[in-house]
């Protein structure tokens, strides 16, 4: 079950506590834009919708991301980044670059 985060002291401990395999995949696909919540459910493999409903919610919480409404004839929701979830994409680079070295001296490609 997903928790609610709380503020630790270290800031490693933060850093874990905010990020998780489904946020730092949410904020890949919102890095590119603004995504319905469709858009993103069919981007991220094997996420369901009440767990992606959750991750939205707490992130929202957090302040790493927008939900806006739009009650048109056919209701929307639009999710973007903040500033500060923008700021998580140096973490994303370090991974993808990690990741990269990692392959190429495992030899698993």
């Amino acid at each position: 079950m997903l928790k609610r985060y709380e503020m630790q002291d270290c800031p490693v401990d933060v850093t874990l506590t905010i990020i998780d395999r489904y946020n730092l995949l949410i904020v890949h696909h919102l890095l590119k834009g603004t995504k319905r919540f469709g858009e993103l459910k069919k981007a991220i493999s094997g996420v369901s919708q009440k767990v992606l409903t959750e991750h939205l919610k707490i992130m929202e919480e957090n302040k790493l991301i927008i939900r806006e409404a739009f009650f048109e004839t056919t209701p929307r929701v639009e999710y973007s980044l903040t500033e500060l979830g923008k700021t998580l994409h140096i973490i994303l680079d370090a991974m993808w670059e990690w990741g990269e070295i990692y392959k190429e001296e495992s030899g698993k490609n």
